[in-house]
């Protein structure tokens, strides 16, 4: 099952002519979760890896360079006949927000849910769940969290085999957890041929936040945390005012979180970037600053570490 992060914009509060505004698609499967959607988002889908029919989008507030795109995705959709329903989730409030654009998105041919999360609430989808947490930005603004669910261990057929197991359907109920009674009367059980459960993979997204505990309790042991990095060491003190992060403190919580790879986003167009990844590296140093359209591939941690590939 694949799993992968595609960094649609990495701008902060303006594009620039490199970076698009605030949005990250999330790719497992068939399935694909768009978070944020700041203006010029659907132009960079189309650029990139496609505007396919998103059915999941998730707002972690509601600043305009988060959600200014929006109308224009939606109204899009519609003109190309969409029937398929959209859910957007985000904090309290959203049915408001959502319920100002509706002048400019008009009539639509299909369905718009709006669901308002609370922090910590599970939202449970196919092998995996989505869940929100607080973080400290101005006003009320979530984190968002990617966790799979663990995975059965590897069944060992060799071994089943010289317990008497033939191939077929006992084999599936041996690896479902069950037992079975083979030939002669001998019972086979799940743990003599399956080894230990594997553990899901995880993926943690900040939007907009000065660093906070929050993050580092959502992000511990996560393969990817995807966090806002707006400023350098130059303008901590801007980052504290406008409660946003510098790439160093962004770089303390991937520390913190002990998490595999640290990417940054949501750069200030003063910095070329380089900048702040090697400000972040010497305190973490699997950190990477993706441009638009690079993609974070992340295979199963038995098989490797998140690889960072350069436009997708």
């Amino acid at each position: 099952m694949n799993l992968s992060a595609v960094f649609v914009g990495t701008a902060g509060s303006t594009p620039t002519a490199r970076r698009g505004l605030s949005s990250l698609l999330l790719r497992r499967g068939g399935d694909q979760l768009l978070f944020d959607c700041g203006e010029g988002t659907q132009r960079q889908l189309i650029q990139s890896v496609g505007l396919g029919d998103i059915q999941h989008l998730f707002v972690t507030h509601f600043h305009a360079d988060h959600i200014l795109g929006i109308p224009g995705m939606l109204k899009t959709f519609g003109l190309r006949g969409r029937e398929v329903p959209m859910t957007i989730y985000g904090p309290p409030g959203l049915q408001d927000v959502i319920d100002d654009m509706d002048m400019l998105i008009g009539r639509l041919p299909f369905d718009v849910d709006i669901y308002e999360l609370e922090p910590g609430e599970e939202l449970g989808f196919k092998g995996y769940t989505v869940s929100g947490f607080d973080v400290a930005h101005r006003g009320r603004a979530f984190g968002f969290k990617l966790s799979e669910y663990e995975r059965p261990g590897h069944f060992d057929e060799a071994a089943a085999r010289e317990l008497g197991v033939q191939p077929g359907p006992d084999f599936g109920v041996l690896q479902r957890g069950g037992e079975i009674t083979v030939s002669g009367g001998s019972v086979v059980r799940a743990e003599q041929v399956v080894g230990e459960t594997r553990r899901g993979r995880s993926i943690v997204y900040t939007g907009d936040t000065a660093p906070c505990a929050a993050t580092v309790e959502a992000a511990a042991g996560a393969d990817l945390l995807i966090h806002e990095s707006t400023f350098g060491d130059d303008e901590a003190e801007r980052a504290k005012e406008t409660r946003h992060s510098t790439a160093r403190q962004a770089a303390e919580v991937a520390r913190d979180a002990d998490v595999e790879m640290l990417c940054l986003t949501h750069v200030s167009g003063r910095y070329f970037g380089k900048e702040l990844r090697e400000q972040a590296r010497e305190v973490f140093p699997n950190t990477e600053l993706p441009r638009d359209f690079d993609v974070v591939e992340l295979p199963f941690p038995e098989r490797g570490t998140p690889i960072l590939v350069k436009e997708g």
